[in-house]
C-alpha cells in the first residue's frame, strides 16, 4: 500500500464527514500506486462521531474506523501508525486546517525506496518563508503560542525545527518503525518526542510551509499550555537519559 492517511478524533461528530469527504476526494484522485487507507481513530468519543464515520465507510473507498480509549491525541496518533500499512505514513487534524490538497507538495519528498533526494520525515510549519495563516483565535492564545514554539525549541532540542505542533506530517515507512514504538507521551507533547527521537536517530526531516486557517472552536484548552510544559520537561529527562537512542 502507497499511503496511509490517520486522522485522531475526538467528539468531532459535526465535521468529520465534511474533512472525510475532502480526503476521500483527495485521495481517490490521485491514483497511487498500489492504494490508499483512510484511518480515524475515534478516542472513544462521547458523541457521534463513530457512528458517523462507519455510515461514511459506504460512501467512501478505504475508509476504517479505530476505536481506542480516550488517553490522548498522542495516543491516538500512535495507534494509527503502528496500525497503518502504507509506505508513506501520515496523520492530520480532523478539522482539515491544513487542507488535504497541500499533500501536493509532501508525498513526493517522503523516502519510499525510489528517490535518494527525499526526506523520512516531512512536517507542515506556519514559522517558515511562505505560510500562510488565517487565524480566528484570542490575541493572548496567538501569544502563548509564539511563546511555546521558543521554549519548546530552545528546551527541547529541536531548535533547528521552528513549528513543531502543526498536524500535518509524513513518515516513510521506516521512519514511523523507528519513532513511534519509542514515543512514550500520549498528551499534546507528543508532537516534539516524535520528532526528537527521529533527530536522535539521524532521520532527515524537513519542515514545509503550508496555509494553516485555525478555527474559533479550538479544542486546544488554556490547560495545556502547562501540560506541554511538563511533557517537555519529561522529554527533556528522557533524552538526557539517553532512552530516545
Amino acid at each position: 500500500m502507497y499511503l496511509s492517511w490517520i486522522i485522531p478524533a475526538y467528539n468531532e461528530e459535526h465535521r468529520i464527514a465534511k474533512t472525510l469527504r475532502e480526503v476521500g476526494a483527495y485521495l481517490k484522485s490521485k491514483n497511487f500506486p498500489g492504494g490508499y487507507e483512510i484511518i480515524v481513530v475515534n478516542s472513544a468519543s462521547r458523541d457521534r462521531t463513530a457512528d458517523v464515520v462507519r455510515g461514511l465507510t459506504t460512501q467512501i473507498a478505504n475508509l476504517k474506523l479505530i476505536d481506542v480509549d480516550n488517553r490522548g491525541k498522542g495516543w491516538a496518533v500512535k495507534q494509527g501508525m503502528m496500525a497503518a500499512r502504507g509506505d508513506i505514513k501520515a496523520f492530520a487534524d480532523a478539522d482539515n486546517s491544513v487542507s488535504v490538497e497541500q499533500a501536493d507538495a509532501f508525498i513526493p519528498l517522503v523516502c519510499t525506496g525510489t528517490s535518494p533526494d527525499c526526506f523520512d520525515i516531512v512536517i507542515g510549519s506556519i514559522e517558515v518563508p511562505g505560510a500562510m495563516v488565517e487565524e480566528q483565535a484570542q490575541w493572548y492564545r496567538r501569544l502563548l503560542g509564539k511563546l511555546s514554539k521558543l521554549v519548546i525549541r530552545a528546551v527541547s532540542g529541536l531548535w533547528e525545527i521552528h513549528d513543531s505542533q502543526r498536524g500535518f506530517k509524513f513518515f516513510s515507512r521506516r521512519a514511523a518503525g523507528i519513532v513511534f514504538p519509542r514515543q512514550t507521551l500520549v498528551g499534546w507533547g507528543f508532537d516534539f518526542e516524535i520528532l526528537l527521537i527521529g533527530k536522535r536517530h539521524h532521520l532527515m526531516i524537513k519542515e514545509l510551509p503550508v496555509k494553516w486557517v485555525n478555527p474559533p472552536d479550538s479544542k486546544v484548552k488554556l490547560s495545556a499550555y502547562a501540560t506541554t510544559l511538563i511533557e517537555l520537561l519529561r522529554i527533556k529527562w528522557n533524552d538526557l537519559r539517553r532512552m530516545y537512542r
